[in-house]
C-alpha cells in the first residue's frame, strides 16, 4: 500500500501529511500556494516512491492543485469534504480543526474508503460546465436588467410594463414618453441606457448558446434525441455529471439528481417523501425536460396523465416522470461512454 499524502488545500496555503500503510503519520508540511510552494511540495513527497495523493474538494478548491498532481503523472483522488468531516469527528483529538489535523483527516479518510474517485485530466464536460454556467450568468444578469427596467417603466408609464418584457417592447414604450420633469427625463435616460444593456447581454448570450451548441455536437452525445434535450440541457447533463462511471445504477443517480424520494415509512405505514437532496441543476435540467413533454405529445405526456389517473397529484404525477427521465439521461450517459464514438 502506497504512502498517503492528505492535502488540506486553501486559497493562499496548502497543508500535507503523510501517513504510512499502517495509517501513522510521517511528516507534515504547509506551503504556500506558489508556483515555488508546488515544487517544494513535490520535492517533499519525493522521499516517498510509492505513493498516492489525497486532496480534499479536488473539483473544487483543490482542482488546480490536484491538476497539476495529475499533470505530473501523479495518482491523485477525490476526498469530499464531509467525508474527511466524519474522520475527524470520530478522532481521539476530539473533532480539533485546525489545517494539520485536516491534512491527516483527509489522508485516513482515503485509506479506509478505497473506492474514492480518481481524479482524471480535466476533459470536455468540464468545458461544457464552465460554457452553462457562463450562459447562466448571463442569464441572471439579463433577469436583473429587466427587473430594473421594469421598475423605471411604472414611473414613466402608466401601468408600467407587462410581463415578459423585452428590449424591443421596452424601446417601443419609451418612445411614446415624453418626459418633461429633471426626475422623469433622468428616468428616461437610464431606462434607455438599460435597454441598450438587455439588447448587449441577448447577443452575448446567443453567442455563448452558439458556442455551446458547437461543443455538444463535437461530444455526438446521445442525450439530443431524447424529447425535450437541446443543446442547452444537454451541456448541463454533461458538464454537471461528468464521469457516469462514479454512478453504479441508475438508483444512485436518481439520489443524485434529487429524483429518487426518501422513505420515510413508519411501523404498517409505507410512504415516501420528496428529497430535497441532490445536485439543483440537474433537478432542474430535468424539471425542464419533464414541462417539456408534459405540454406536448410524448411519452412522457401520456405518462404524466396516467399517473393524474391513478390519482396522483400534479405535483405528484411531474415527481415519478422525473424519476423516469433521470433513468433516461443515466442510460444515454451510459451508452455513450461505451460507444467510441464519444470516446474516440
Amino acid at each position: 500500500m502506497p504512502v498517503m499524502i492528505g492535502v488540506d488545500p486553501h486559497k493562499a496555503s496548502h497543508t500535507a501529511a503523510a501517513l504510512d500503510e499502517h495509517g501513522q503519520l510521517l511528516d507534515r508540511q504547509r506551503i504556500p500556494a506558489s508556483v515555488d510552494g508546488y515544487r517544494a511540495l513535490r520535492g517533499w513527497a519525493a522521499q516517498w516512491p510509492h505513493r498516492c495523493w489525497a486532496v480534499e474538494g479536488a473539483h473544487g478548491i483543490g482542482r488546480a492543485l490536484a491538476q497539476r498532481l495529475v499533470g505530473d503523472g501523479e495518482q491523485v483522488v477525490d476526498v469530499p469534504a464531509k467525508l474527511a468531516a466524519r474522520v475527524r469527528v470520530l478522532s481521539v483529538g476530539h473533532g480539533r480543526k485546525s489545517d494539520p489535523d485536516d491534512a491527516v483527516s483527509v489522508a485516513v479518510a482515503a485509506q479506509s474508503v478505497p473506492q474514492l474517485r480518481q481524479v482524471g485530466v480535466e476533459d470536455q464536460a468540464v468545458v461544457l460546465h464552465l460554457l452553462t454556467k457562463r450562459r447562466q450568468d448571463l442569464v441572471a444578469a439579463r433577469t436583473q436588467t429587466i427587473n430594473r427596467l421594469h421598475r423605471l417603466l411604472m414611473d414613466l408609464v402608466p401601468g408600467g410594463a407587462r410581463r415578459n418584457l423585452t428590449a424591443k417592447r421596452a424601446a417601443a414604450l419609451l418612445s411614446e414618453v415624453t418626459p418633461t420633469s429633471a426626475p422623469a427625463v433622468t428616468r428616461w435616460q437610464l431606462a434607455t441606457e438599460l435597454v441598450t444593456d438587455i439588447r448587449q447581454l441577448e447577443q452575448r448570450i446567443a453567442a455563448m448558446e452558439a458556442q455551446i451548441k458547437a461543443a455538444v455536437a463535437q461530444s455526438n452525445t446521445s442525450l439530443l434525441g431524447l424529447f425535450g434535450v437541446g443543446p442547452v440541457l444537454a451541456a448541463t447533463f454533461l458538464g454537471e455529471v461528468g464521469d457516469i462511471g462514479r454512478f453504479p445504477s441508475r438508483h444512485h443517480f436518481a439520489a443524485h439528481t434529487g429524483t429518487a424520494p426518501r422513505e420515510a415509512s413508519s411501523g404498517p405505514v409505507v410512504r415516501h417523501r420528496l428529497s430535497r437532496a441532490g445536485d439543483r441543476k440537474l433537478n432542474y435540467a430535468l424539471y425542464m425536460m419533464a414541462m417539456v413533454q408534459v405540454r406536448r405529445p410524448s411519452a412522457g405526456q401520456a405518462y404524466y396523465r396516467r399517473k393524474l389517473a391513478e390519482g396522483k397529484s400534479p405535483r405528484e404525477a411531474l415527481r415519478c416522470l422525473k424519476r423516469r427521465l433521470s433513468d433516461a439521461v443515466y442510460r444515454c450517459l451510459v451508452a455513450d461512454a461505451r460507444s467510441p464514438a464519444v470516446n474516440g
